[in-house]
């Protein structure tokens, strides 16, 4: 990550952590029994390896937490509070055999605790490319973002919040190789729309390519007909950058399916979670003139 982009996302934690709507500072540098505190619903970060742990645990025995562990108040529990950021401090201080645990409470509604979440975790290069896009995706599918509002949040371009999605669109198994590291990004978006990206994939992990070999064995499946993309012929560049456009405005992900050649007719779907995204599509919709 440049210096530019660390400079990026360290204004927009500090906007997430100031005194705005949606933030709201109770408290600095209180001490509360670790036992208080519990993992964070939003926490994007789902795996820990062993090593890190270590000595993360080894440098918390000799010198304490130096970063209070950013939290929010329980809703349920009183007296209990909910990790936003530093559930790694946390996890650590439980083996280093620590009572107690410097915290910094803030209220922080439900959107601003994932946004917050997210971007510590972006600063820190502690996310893995899978666990990056699931946050996104469900900023945009629980809080209706659009693709433009993360990319101002996290300070980085909109076309790269777009392909970071994409990985998303993978095969299951191929996201298991990227959860992994077996597969970085790099290699993972070579198989992107590629319908055997299953097979190829497997030939990748096993013989280890780099992700320009990764590309040219992509390549060479493409000319040898092993493989095509998963887009149809028919889909126009204008139709594609029309569903992006479409997708940006309604904060959801937009289908556009011509029935003929020319695209002067066609489908349109709007795919939808729940009722209550169904609502914001049907207000968006109201709204135009």
């Amino acid at each position: 990550m440049s210096a530019e982009q660390r400079k990026g996302l360290g204004r927009g934690l500090s906007a997430l952590l100031g005194d705005d709507s949606g933030s709201k500072e109770l408290g600095v540098n209180q001490l509360v029994p670790i036992e208080f505190l519990t993992p964070g619903k939003y926490q994007p970060r789902k795996s820990f390896s062993d090593s890190e742990m270590f000595s993360l645990e080894e440098s918390i025995r000799e010198n304490g937490i130096l970063q209070p562990i950013l939290v929010r108040r329980d809703p349920y529990i009183e007296g209990n509070f909910e990790i936003i950021a530093g559930e790694r401090r946390w996890r650590a201080a439980q083996k280093a055999q620590l009572h107690e645990v410097p915290v910094l409470v803030k209220e922080l509604s439900d959107e601003k605790a994932l946004e917050v979440a997210l971007i510590e975790n972006l600063q820190r290069e502690d996310l893995s490319p899978l666990e990056e896009a699931r946050a996104y995706e469900r900023l945009m599918n629980e809080f209706y973002q659009t693709q433009e509002d993360l990319a101002k949040s996290v300070g980085k371009s909109r076309s790269s919040i777009a392909n970071t999605l994409r990985l998303l669109t993978l095969p299951d198994t191929v996201q298991k190789y990227i959860d992994t590291g077996e597969l970085s990004s790099g290699h993972a978006r070579t198989l992107v729309g590629i319908t055997n990206a299953e097979a190829l994939a497997k030939e990748i992990v096993l013989k280890q390519l780099s992700v320009r070999q990764a590309e040219e064995l992509v390549q060479s499946a493409k000319n040898s007909g092993f493989t095509k993309s998963r887009k149809t012929k028919s889909k126009t560049q204008d139709t594609i950058a029309l569903e992006k456009e479409i997708s940006q405005a309604l904060g959801l992900n937009v289908t556009i399916n011509s029935s003929n050649m020319s695209g002067e007719s066609g489908t349109i779907s709007i795919k939808y979670k729940s009722l209550d995204q169904l609502d914001v599509i049907l207000k968006k919709l109201n709204s135009v003139d």
